[in-house]
């Protein structure tokens, strides 16, 4: 039998005191399909739970009496300000979690000033966001096999006044997302990647490879390389941050490319199940980097203090994916704004019990 969704939350009740209260309402009111899409991961999803787990893991150092007069959360990032280092992580088809998808969540990143990043698949056109928005936007870019195409999304990215291009470059092939066959889940009518609409599609784009084998297929043929970066970088002047590293080696690399700013990421155990969970692997990458590029991290938040365990492990920011989700399916752009409200709250008192008076201060120190 298929659950029947409940209607939004047209009141925050006082029961929703973290953003993980947010999840079961969340889940109530989506579809169950659309459920198993935005909680789901890849195959087991030991790795979905392990950026959660991980973060448990660690412990904080507590300083007493500190000097926090004047405190603040602000950064930049590439001459940008920011009120705090919490930014909305891309993620498609917002419609899923309500109607009013990303224009909801982009109004939310506005009212509680976080930065938002958002996805070539989104279910709004990217102008519309851009339209919609108070704050600087970044667009989450994905290498498409029409280059023609993809060029043209990244003039159109440039023209609208996105700030930063965000390459994902993580997710070459689909995963084997279990959860998502075992609900049959498949994108209802009036939803769709709106930034992609009239773009070609190739042979054995998007089908699976005959006898079930993908190495030497089409669909590897055009997947991206390190040159695919060059060519990116020759056709837009806007920085260009790489997402989806994951080891030293690689974020050595794109240094070595002209990359603008790093994210360390698994996207979200959503693609290689197994892998390690982001906050384990983020100071590794930190050393790597050593401060020459912007390097933020997504998996797992959960807390302000989750918050803060990465900015000491070497982030500068941190992305937020799922835990927004849950506000945007359980009370729209409320709900957005809310999750945002409590992670950063939490996040200063985690800063003042640790003696940090802003985030220059926070470092390996305050670990345990």
């Amino acid at each position: 039998m298929t659950n029947i969704p409940l209607p939004a939350l047209t009141q925050i009740p006082p029961t929703i005191a973290s953003v993980t209260d947010y999840e079961i309402f969340a889940s109530q009111r989506m579809s169950e399909q659309a459920w198993a899409y935005i909680a789901g991961g890849a195959a087991d999803e030991l790795t979905l739970r392990e950026n959660t787990a991980a973060f448990q893991r660690l412990r904080l150092r507590t300083s007493v009496l500190a000097d926090l007069a004047g405190g603040n959360t602000c950064l930049q990032l590439f001459g940008q300000t920011f009120a705090h280092p919490i930014f909305l992580a891309p993620v498609a088809y917002q419609k899923l979690a309500h109607p009013d998808g990303e224009l909801a969540t982009v109004l939310a990143a506005s009212a509680v000033q976080a930065g938002m990043v958002v996805s070539t698949q989104a279910s709004v056109e990217l102008e519309r966001i851009a339209h919609a928005t108070q704050n600087p936007l970044w667009f989450q870019l994905y290498l498409q096999s029409d280059r023609d195409f993809t060029r043209d999304l990244v003039r159109r990215a440039e023209i609208a006044g996105y700030k930063v291009l965000v390459l994902t470059v993580d997710a070459p092939v689909s995963s084997a997302r279990n959860r998502e066959q075992r609900a049959g889940f498949e994108l209802p009518a009036g939803i769709e990647a709106a930034n992609l609409r009239g773009m070609r599609r190739f042979s054995g784009e998007g089908a699976p490879p005959a006898g079930g084998l993908l190495l030497g297929g089409p669909l590897l043929a055009a997947a991206p390389t390190w040159q695919d970066v060059q060519w990116l970088r020759s056709l837009t002047r806007l920085p260009i941050v790489l997402k989806g590293v994951m080891t030293g080696d690689d974020a050595r690399r794109a240094l070595a490319e002209g990359i603008d700013g790093i994210i360390v990421s698994n996207h979200g155990g959503r693609i290689l199940d197994t892998v390690p969970a982001t906050i384990e692997v983020l100071a590794e990458v930190a050393s790597a980097v050593s401060g020459r590029v912007p390097l933020l991290l997504d998996g797992g938040i959960r807390r302000g203090s989750d918050v803060f365990k990465a900015l000491a492990l070497g982030a500068d920011a941190v992305l937020v994916g799922r835990p927004y989700i849950w506000g945007l399916a359980a009370a729209g752009a409320p709900g957005v704004a809310h999750v945002i409200q409590i992670l950063r709250a939490e996040l200063e008192v985690v800063m003042a019990l640790t003696g940090c008076r802003n985030l220059a201060g926070i470092g390996a120190r305050t670990l345990s």
